[in-house]
């Protein structure tokens, strides 16, 4: 069987502020985004967090309107906020039972040449069981499979799922298989807490067990660890340290109870030598695909980006006994804009632009005699 992982940068939809082609601008309002939604959550909204608020939903454009730029302001119920004729901005509630609402990112459609890349980058690639990173949601996903699929010549697989995760963006991980490879039990972790109460995953690391036609089973761990882009380097390092852990106590939980072939995979964010994933790939038996004498890096040790070494953040990690089975593995590229003069690896005969890149990350695939 070949099992590969893809992070696809979403499908159909993605929130406008991540297509900002400045890298910080987007991340300072996500930055804020993520201030305000925290604001509004509060129970008790004191004269400071209602100064705070004003100057945010000023800063998105919201200073006359419920819907700026990039971001939206659902009002259902209640009053949050008043805007006199006079001019001006007040918060009228006094907490977040006052009124019922949300505050959510705005979306805009991907490039359609971009997502019919991405349908032949997985086509190509050939997998009977992918792991997929940054999908909207299974609605999305299931779409996309059935629409875009076939539209490139592929076949759409028969069995997708997508739990929804704790990213308010939209960037959800989740699974597709073939009929020969049927999901089996299913289990998440989307509301598992540190010893703070503090939610632990970004997105979700759900346990989808796979069936195959010999009998035996595979246990397919997804993951998208907390990006380096949002926030601190040293928080976002830290929130990735928690979460690798939380995964590696995980895959040893299925261990102990007899889970012999496991596959820890995803976009983790960071590189082999960081102290962030070192409970997972030092603090565990996982053997990174990457090790294997079959596997085929095309020349770049990266994942991501130029796929220098830097860029090595996209994993296969694989179970002593599944890392036994291996047959071959590689890094397919082809849906990744080169970014230099001269390619530094084949692309699709479609991928002419930048903008029409199926994503800014490659799929890792292994073959797998199981």
């Amino acid at each position: 069987m070949r099992l590969a992982v893809y992070n696809v940068e979403n499908l159909f939809d993605r929130a406008k502020v991540m297509n900002l082609e400045s890298w910080d601008d987007g991340r300072s309002v996500l930055n804020d985004f993520a201030e305000l939604s925290g604001l509004l959550g509060q129970i008790v909204y004191d004269p400071a967090d209602k100064a705070r608020m004003v100057a945010l939903l000023i800063k998105f454009g919201l200073a006359k309107q419920d819907m700026g730029p990039y971001v939206i302001l659902r009002r259902n119920r209640g009053g949050l906020l008043a805007r006199p004729r006079t001019g001006g901005l007040t918060i009228t509630a006094n907490g977040r039972a006052d009124w019922v609402g949300s505050f959510e990112l705005r979306d805009e459609p991907i490039a359609h040449a971009a997502v019919r890349n991405t349908a032949r980058v997985i086509h190509e690639v050939g997998a009977d069981v992918l792991a997929v990173v940054e999908a909207e949601n299974r609605p999305s996903l299931s779409d996309f499979n059935r629409i875009m699929l076939p539209d490139v010549g592929g076949a759409p697989f028969r069995h997708v799922m997508v739990i929804d995760g704790n990213d308010s963006r939209g960037i959800d991980v989740g699974l597709a298989s073939t009929a020969a490879y049927p999901i089996g039990m299913l289990r998440s972790h989307v509301d598992d807490r540190d010893a703070n109460g503090n939610l632990i995953f970004s997105r979700d690391c759900p346990e989808f067990e796979i069936l195959t036609p010999s009998g035996a089973s595979l246990t397919v761990m997804v993951n998208h660890l907390k990006s380096k882009g949002y926030g601190g380097l040293a928080a976002s390092a830290a929130r990735r340290k928690v979460q690798a852990e939380r995964a590696a106590a995980i895959y040893r939980e299925l261990a102990a109870r007899g889970r012999t072939h496991v596959a820890v995979v995803g976009d983790l964010n960071d590189t082999p030598d960081s102290d962030a994933l070192s409970p997972l790939l030092a603090g565990t038996d996982l053997r990174d695909i990457s090790a294997h004498p079959a596997f085929d890096d095309g020349g770049f040790p990266g994942t991501y980006g130029n796929s220098s070494a830097g860029k090595k953040i996209d994993y296969i990690l694989l179970s002593p006994a599944l890392f036994g089975l291996v047959q071959g593995g590689g890094i397919f590229r082809k849906g990744m804009w080169p970014n230099v003069s001269k390619p530094k690896w084949p692309v699709l005969d479609t991928l002419t632009r930048s903008d029409e890149s199926a994503s800014d990350h490659a799929a890792l695939w292994v073959d797998l005699d199981l």
